[in-house]
This record gives C-alpha cells, sequence and structure tokens, in this order.
C-alpha cells in the first residue's frame, strides 16, 4: 500500500468516528427515505420493495420511539410524546398503504421534514 492510500484510509477512518448521533440519525432517515421514494415509484405489484422499505421505516420509527420513552432521555417531554406520536402513525399509515393502496407520500414528508430539521439542528452546532 503507498503512502496515498495510506492517507486516505486513515482520513476515511477518522471522518466516520467524529459523526455525531444526529448525523447518523439524519443518513438513517435519508436511506430509507430513499427507499420509500424508490418503493412509490415502482410498479404496484412490485410488492417486494414496497414492504421492504415500509419494514424498514417502521424499524427506525420504532428505535426512535423506544428511545424518547427512556425516562433518561433528554428531550423535552412535549417532543418526545411528538415523536411516539409520529411513530403510531407511520405504523398505522404503513399498514394502510399495504392494505388500501394509501399513499406513501405522508410518511416521505415526515420523514423529509425529520431530515431538515437534523439537518438545521447540525448547521447550528
Amino acid at each position: 500500500m503507498n503512502a496515498t492510500r495510506l492517507a486516505q484510509s486513515a482520513y476515511r477512518d477518522q471522518s466516520r468516528s467524529v459523526r455525531t448521533d444526529r448525523g447518523l440519525e439524519y443518513d438513517a432517515f435519508a436511506r430509507i427515505t430513499q427507499r420509500l421514494v424508490h418503493a412509490a415509484g415502482q410498479d404496484p405489484r412490485d410488492i417486494a420493495n414496497l414492504v421492504a422499505a415500509l419494514h424498514d421505516n417502521r424499524r427506525l420509527w420504532t428505535i426512535l420511539a423506544t428511545d424518547v420513552a427512556d425516562p433518561q432521555n433528554p428531550l423535552p417531554q412535549s417532543l418526545r410524546a411528538q415523536v411516539v406520536y409520529l411513530a403510531q402513525f407511520c405504523h398505522h399509515h404503513s399498514s394502510a398503504v399495504l392494505n388500501t393502496n394509501a399513499s406513501l407520500q405522508p410518511l416521505i414528508d415526515i420523514n423529509t421534514a425529520i431530515m431538515r430539521g437534523l439537518s438545521d439542528r447540525r448547521a447550528d452546532q
């Protein structure tokens, strides 16, 4: 391995280690939201991609709801309650998408709004 590759490898590893929790949350939302957008543009008969995207989105929201339910979570109580409400809505609406062909757009919009909020907070730090 030459010196340039060694330097690139060292820099790349360091850049990963300084990521904030907020940055990791943003990346998770971005990745899953992109999957929802992709599923929304696919043939409705391609159920596998739709189910996988919805499942990942539900898992993300379950993790968030579990995190804010922890009494040690430092977020204000009102914000924690809003996150739980959004998690419940996302779970319910995901079922509606699967059962009644409801639109994915509300889920995409919610995730995008969360990403916007996470992005604004990252810029403030």
